[in-house]
């Protein structure tokens, strides 16, 4: 077990975290993914070794609210995401959706932050199976 958890939310955030977590719960909601920008090296290392181990998702309000099993951790680009992100995601196939979900919630936050999003910009996945 690590001390990396998965965090869905904050205040303010329009009931945006909570509508993550109920997705997961139901089993719609497999991964996520940030962009590689909002991570120190050591916050890459916590998420690089969560892999293969029990991952406590927490709310906005830093309540634990279920447990996940980290399965993968990979980087892939915002102009062409990996599939498997996409769907776990709850896109389906659909890369434009995810596409337009994320840019909506990232591209002013990054560009106020010097990393403006655009294709080339690296994400970094984690991808997950709700345990019982």
């Amino acid at each position: 077990m690590t001390d990396y958890r998965l965090e869905f939310g904050w205040p303010d955030d329009g009931g945006l975290g909570e509508s993550l977590i109920q997705q997961i719960l139901a089993g719609e909601k497999t991964a996520t993914c940030c962009p590689r920008s909002d991570y120190d090296e050591e916050g890459i290392g916590a998420v690089l070794s969560s892999v293969g181990t029990s991952v406590d998702v927490v709310d906005g309000s830093g309540d634990v609210r279920c447990r996940v099993r980290m399965l993968a951790v990979y980087e892939t680009t915002f102009g062409l995401p990996a599939p498997g992100l996409v769907k776990g995601e709850g896109n389906g196939s659909d890369v434009e959706a995810f596409r337009r979900d994320h840019l909506d919630a990232w591209a002013e936050d990054m560009a106020a932050e010097g990393y403006p999003l655009n294709d080339d910009t690296i994400l970094v996945v984690e991808e997950f199976e709700l345990e019982p």
